[in-house]
């Protein structure tokens, strides 16, 4: 454990953990379910950003019901692993990719791109991503069905589901 890990305690990982499963609860909320003042866990909020911890908060959105029907994870193959910052960098230019990952293994890099359908993933493939410097090539692999995203449940005991 880092030192600042030291500094967290059980009552920091239930709110994150009521954070995680709804980032619009209110501060008073969740004093309330962890038996807390919402300003402690203002305080401890505060603190857990100025540590890192907490690097921010997203809204969740359902890509699909916005026309944006394919999610496909990419394997890319780079000509040499050194290229991966710079690469990185090119992809984080095209909107289309949502996240990627330097990863072991065949890969030296597996993204997420999501697209409104099967032509605008090509155009992405072929216009954007295959024309990235540093890619070898690119393996694709359409997502059918997410059936599971959620966070980890770091609270301790029975208390998780708090």
């Amino acid at each position: 454990m880092t030192e600042k890990n030291l500094e967290i305690d059980n009552t920091d990982l239930k709110i994150l953990s009521l954070l995680m499963q709804d980032a619009n609860m209110a501060y008073t909320e969740i004093g309330k379910r962890i038996f807390v003042s919402g300003g402690t866990v203002h305080v401890r909020m505060n603190k857990l950003k100025q540590m890192g911890i907490v690097r921010g908060s997203q809204l969740v959105i359902d890509h699909a019901k916005l026309g944006w029907d394919i999610s496909a994870f990419l394997g890319i193959y780079l000509d040499k692993s050194s290229l991966y910052e710079e690469v990185s960098q090119q992809l984080e230019q095209i909107p289309e990719v949502v996240n990627a990952h330097y990863t072991t293994g065949i890969y030296s890099i597996f993204a997420r791109i999501v697209c409104r359908d099967t032509q605008h993933l090509r155009e992405v493939l072929h216009d954007k991503i295959q024309k990235v410097a540093g890619i070898q090539r690119t393996e694709t692999f359409i997502s059918l069905e997410e059936s599971i995203n959620r966070p980890i449940p770091f609270a301790e005991g029975k208390e998780q589901g708090v």
